[in-house]
C-alpha cells in the first residue's frame, strides 16, 4: 500500500500528558491513543510539535516512540516527528531513534535560524538522504520563522527521492494550490491547518495531520471523510459546529488549548512543561461551554 493511501484521510500529532511532576504521563497517553483510534483517526503522529518535544529529552523521545507502537499494536499506522534546526542533529537523531514500525518522518523546516531556500532544500536533502523511512516535510511558518515556498516544496518533490509528501500549514490557499497544480501523482498533501482543512479538500488535498482530533476525533474525522469523498454539504454541516472549537484551540496557544480540552474530557491532567503554560482562566472556562453545548 503506498503512503499516500495510508495516510489518505485524518492523522492526529498526539500531546504528550504530563503529570504534576513533569514526568510522562504513560498511562494517560494510553488512554488517549484509544479515544482517538476508537473515535476514527486514520494514523497517529508521535513527537509532533504539539507533543512539546523541544522540552522531551532523547531518552523520553524513544521511551514516547515505543510505548506508542506498543499501545497502537499495528491498529494505524503511525508517524514519528523528527525535527529541529541543526540539520547534523536531526541527521543523528534519524539513524538513532527507533523507527523501525513507523511509516514515515515528518520533520518541520528549521525554525530560528531562517535559512533561504536554497538552505531548506540542502537540509531536506541531507534528511533524506539519511532516513531509513520516507520524509514528509512540514511547513509551518507561524512557528518557524520563515516559509517554505511552493517553488521549494516542488523542488523537493520532484528531485529528491525519499520525500513523499507534506503537511502545508503556511495558512495561505494559494501556496496549496501552487503545490497540488504541479506535484508529482504521488506526493502526499495534507493540512496542518485545522480551520482550513474543508476548502483544502475541495482543492484536492489527502487530508490533514490535526490538533483537534486529539479531542474532537468524532466528528473531525467524520468531516474529513466526508470532504474527501465529495459530500462537501455534509461536511461543512460538521465543519459549522467545530468551527468555535478551532478558535479556542489556537487562542493562546498550542497544545494548551487542546489540553485543556482534554483535561475536561477525563483523558489528562492539565500541565504543561515550561515555556509552555496552561490556558488561561477566562479561555479555560470557554473551553468547558463549549463541551457542555
Amino acid at each position: 500500500m503506498s503512503l499516500k493511501t495510508q495516510l489518505r484521510g485524518t492523522g492526529v500529532a498526539l500531546v504528550t500528558p504530563f503529570t504534576a511532576d513533569e514526568n510522562i504521563d504513560f498511562p494517560a497517553l494510553e488512554k488517549l491513543i484509544d479515544f482517538v483510534i476508537s473515535n476514527g483517526v486514520e494514523y497517529v503522529v508521535s513527537l509532533g510539535t504539539t507533543g512539546e518535544t523541544p522540552t522531551l529529552s532523547k531518552q523520553e523521545k524513544i521511551d514516547i516512540i515505543n510505548f506508542t507502537y506498543e499501545k497502537v499494536n499495528g491498529k494505524v499506522p503511525i508517524v514519528v516527528g523528527v525535527g529541529g534546526n541543526n540539520t547534523k542533529a536531526v541527521v543523528n537523531d534519524l539513524q538513532t531513534l527507533p523507527l523501525d514500525k513507523a511509516v514515515a518522518v515528518l520533520s518541520a523546516s528549521p525554525y530560528y535560524n531562517k535559512p533561504s531556500q536554497e538552505g531548506i532544500f540542502l537540509h531536506y536533502k541531507a534528511l533524506a538522504e539519511a532516513s531509513p523511512k520516507p520524509i514528509l516535510l512540514y511547513n509551518v511558518p507561524g512557528r518557524t520563522g520563515r516559509n517554505m515556498e511552493a517553488s521549494t516544496t516542488l523542488r523537493l518533490a520532484h528531485e529528491v527521492k525519499n520525500i513523499a509528501g507534506i503537511k502545508e500549514a503556511a495558512n495561505n490557499m494559494v501556496q496549496c494550490m501552487q503545490i497540488l497544480k504541479d506535484k508529482p501523482a504521488d506526493f502526499l498533501v495534507v493540512s496542518g491547518d485545522d480551520d482550513l482543512v474543508l476548502p483544502q479538500l475541495s482543492c484536492g488535498m489527502d487530508g490533514v495531520i490535526s490538533v483537534a482530533a486529539n479531542c474532537l476525533p468524532k466528528a473531525f474525522t467524520e468531516m474529513v471523510r466526508k470532504g474527501l469523498s465529495g459530500d462537501f454539504a455534509g461536511a461543512k454541516k460538521l465543519n459549522d459546529t467545530l468551527l468555535e472549537a478551532y478558535s479556542l484551540l489556537f487562542a493562546e496557544n498550542n497544545p494548551a488549548g487542546v489540553k485543556a480540552f482534554l483535561t475536561e474530557l477525563g483523558l489528562i491532567q492539565n500541565h504543561l512543561r515550561l515555556p509552555m503554560v496552561p490556558l488561561s482562566s477566562g479561555l479555560h472556562e470557554k473551553v468547558k461551554a463549549f463541551l457542555k453545548k
